[in-house]
C-alpha cells in the first residue's frame, strides 16, 4: 500500500486540510499506516497535480485560508483499481522477537525491562483503541437499527476491532515471554 492509497479512504471518509489528515493519522490511521506531517503534505501535493484530489480555499475567521482536499473522480478510480488488486500476505518483521532468540546465547534476564516497556506500550495502545470503540461505536452491543447498513461506519469498526485483538494477542505473547524470562533467570 501506497501512503496514496491511506491518504484517499482518509478523504473519502471526510474531506479535510493537510492538517487534519496528519490529525487523523495520528488518532487512527497511524495505527495501521504511518506517514509524517511533511510526507503528507509532499503527497497531497503530487495528488493535486496528478489530478487525484480536488483542493478548495476554505476562508476562516482570524486565521488564513485553509486548503481543503476532496477526492477527485481521478483518485476515487485509482483507489477503485487498487482496491481490486490482489495483495500479498504481510510478512512479519519483529525485532523484539530477534532479541529474544538471541537472549539465549546472553542473559536472558537483561530483557526484562524492555519486554516489560513493550507490554506498558501496548497496554496504552489497547486502552486508546477501547476508548476509541466506546466513544466511536457506543451502541456496539445493540443490535444493528434496521434500514441501510452504513458501510463506512461497519469497516471501520472491523478495523478496530482487529486492532483491538492484536494488542490482546500481543500483550498475551509478552506476558509469556515475561513468564519465560522471569523462570530462566531463577534457573541461572
Amino acid at each position: 500500500m501506497a501512503i496514496e492509497h491511506a491518504i484517499l479512504v482518509s478523504l473519502l471518509e471526510k474531506p479535510g486540510s493537510g492538517y487534519e489528515l496528519a490529525r487523523r493519522f495520528e488518532r487512527s490511521i497511524g495505527y495501521f499506516w504511518t506517514a509524517s506531517h511533511q510526507q503528507i503534505y509532499r503527497v497531497l501535493k503530487r495528488m493535486e497535480s496528478d489530478g487525484w484530489v480536488d483542493v478548495r480555499d476554505v476562508p476562516q475567521h482570524g486565521r488564513p485560508d485553509k486548503k481543503e482536499y476532496t477526492v477527485a473522480d481521478l483518485g476515487q478510480a485509482v483507489l477503485s483499481s487498487w482496491l481490486h488488486e490482489p495483495i500479498e500476505p504481510e510478512s512479519m518483521r519483529h525485532d523484539l522477537a530477534v532479541k529474544i532468540r538471541g537472549a539465549a546465547f546472553d542473559d536472558p534476564a537483561a530483557l526484562i525491562q524492555e519486554v516489560e516497556r513493550h507490554r506498558r506500550t501496548h497496554t496504552e495502545r489497547l486502552a486508546h483503541y477501547l476508548a476509541g470503540e466506546e466513544r466511536d461505536f457506543p451502541d456496539v452491543e445493540a443490535p444493528a437499527a434496521p434500514g441501510p447498513l452504513d458501510a463506512g461506519r461497519e469497516l471501520q469498526h472491523v478495523v478496530l476491532r482487529g486492532g483491538i485483538a492484536y494488542e490482546r494477542m500481543t500483550l498475551a505473547w509478552l506476558d509469556d515471554v515475561l513468564t519465560t524470562l522471569h523462570r530462566l533467570a531463577a534457573e541461572r
